[in-house]
């Protein structure tokens, strides 16, 4: 990424250019996507994740219905699942991968969920949705290719409602695990990605306008970061 002494055109070209790759990487990945060792051992595991804690988010608020949002959301795995929620009134998964989208398109005409499934192609650090639309808004595995993560926070909380959940989901990096797995191995390999450590990453959040933060570490085949944030009920609309 662009260093203290790159200038600002600089810098922005080299921001370009790795989002480019970032896409190009994911758009040829989308033909093999559903059949990756990884599902198993790790975006799976993530999707469970994200079950439970919008099980405990719901039983805290009481239930009823919700929208939620999927960034960085692949071909929908985590949606497909969680479509079999009747409460889940509009699920949205936005990718930046036009690939990954089609595919996730190709997969809501398969199923029987109504009109309450949509693929948007799309990128996180400007979604293409007004101010409070969401309920509830998930990022998995996805976050550490973002240039501008704090921005990208920011405007995750600018689309969530009033009590609404965040879940913030990629590589722990602060074990020496980790630190082989994603500092060392995941950048030699993918180039132009950051986990942010957990300290970073409830500073990130927090500062974004989010409270009631909770981060624990998963254990799966590589540990993994879970942050879980809501939206201050009393104070969502003077923070906009």
């Amino acid at each position: 990424m662009a260093t203290a002494n790159t200038s600002p055109p600089a810098a922005a070209a080299q921001v370009d250019a790795a989002r480019a790759t970032a896409r190009a990487e994911f758009d040829r990945w989308a033909l093999t996507y559903e059949r990756s060792w990884l599902n198993e051992i790790i975006f799976f595991p993530c999707v469970r994740a994200c079950q439970e804690e919008i099980l405990r988010w719901q039983e805290r608020r009481g239930g009823g219905g919700y929208r939620m949002l999927d960034v960085g959301c692949g071909t929908g795995k985590l949606l497909a699942v969680q479509a079999r929620d009747d409460d889940a009134e509009i699920l949205v998964g936005l990718d930046y991968s036009p690939v990954m989208v089609a595919k996730f398109r190709d997969q809501i005409r398969a199923a029987d969920v109504g009109e309450r499934l949509f693929a948007v192609h799309g990128d996180s650090e400007r979604l293409p949705f007004a101010d409070e639309t969401f309920d509830v808004l998930t990022c998995c595995n996805s976050f550490h290719h973002y240039p501008h993560q704090a921005a990208v926070v920011r405007e995750f909380r600018r689309v969530l409602r009033p009590g609404g959940l965040l879940l913030l989901l990629d590589g722990f990096r602060d074990n020496v695990v980790g630190w082989v797995v994603f500092d060392v191995g995941v950048t030699t390999i993918e180039k132009n990605v950051h986990h942010v450590s957990w300290r970073d990453a409830r500073r990130m959040i927090w500062d974004a306008g989010f409270r009631d933060i909770r981060q624990r570490k998963m254990n799966v085949f590589a540990p993994v970061l879970v942050n879980a944030a809501t939206v201050p009920v009393a104070t969502a609309a003077a923070a906009g």
